[in-house]
């Protein structure tokens, strides 16, 4: 999933489903990211130049461009919605499928907060809420991984992959979630990330409250 972490158990070991050459690819965009941080810590986002992600990172700067496009793909790109994808294919086919993504999400958020992992989410979601071109490039990428769980929707209910109600619903949801990290950012991450999470798809799966005639006093 763009801009959260993956689950913790689907970690880059001799275990992982992945061959040992796209390990390495893995490994090679991790630390492209990690220089990149750090550098956007150190001197600010717009300060950091590609030229100087390469030298922090031990590669080259068109070795940067090959695996990032552009600057903003570094913050918001990851590889493991494939990962994510067959975490959803595990779960039972009876469950209801808003109980199967709610469980894959959590699994993200619970990652995404552990250790180290907070502190980069942290400026991840600083970057989005506070520089336009890194929050204009979220929305194009958003389709990527909206597409990815379109197919896994479309198989766990029957519908086509590129049907509408597929695409709506799981467009909603990554809208969703890019609504939650910017909501946590812009309120000084003083809100509970999975509290968050699980207050936006309890209204994507009921609607936002008030929906059936009743107001909701705000306090």
């Amino acid at each position: 999933m763009t801009y959260m972490a993956p689950p913790s158990h689907l970690s880059l070991d001799a275990g992982s489903p992945l061959g040992l050459r796209e390990r390495k690819k893995i490994r090679t965009r991790q630390a492209i990211r990690t220089a990149t941080y750090a550098l956007v810590e150190e001197q600010g986002y717009d300060a950091t130049t590609i030229e100087q992600i390469a030298e922090r990172a031990e590669v080259s700067p068109s070795t940067v461009f090959r695996y990032f496009p552009t600057k903003e793909d570094i913050v918001l790109t990851d590889e493991f919605d494939p990962l994510m994808m067959a975490e959803l294919a595990k779960r039972p086919v009876d469950e209801p499928l808003t109980v199967s993504l709610r469980h894959v999400m959590r699994l993200a958020v619970h990652a995404a907060l552990q250790g180290d992992e907070e502190h980069s989410t942290r400026l991840r979601s600083h970057l989005l809420a506070n520089v336009p071109a890194v929050r204009s490039r979220m929305m194009e990428s958003m389709s990527v991984t909206g597409r990815l769980l379109a197919e896994a929707v479309a198989s766990r209910t029957g519908q086509e992959k590129d049907g509408l109600e597929a695409r709506v619903y799981t467009m909603s949801l990554m809208g969703g979630l890019s609504e939650i990290t910017l909501y946590w950012a812009e309120n000084d991450f003083r809100d509970d990330l999975m509290d968050l999470l699980d207050r936006a798809l309890d209204v994507l799966e009921q609607g936002p409250p008030g929906a059936c005639g009743t107001r909701t006093q705000t306090p």
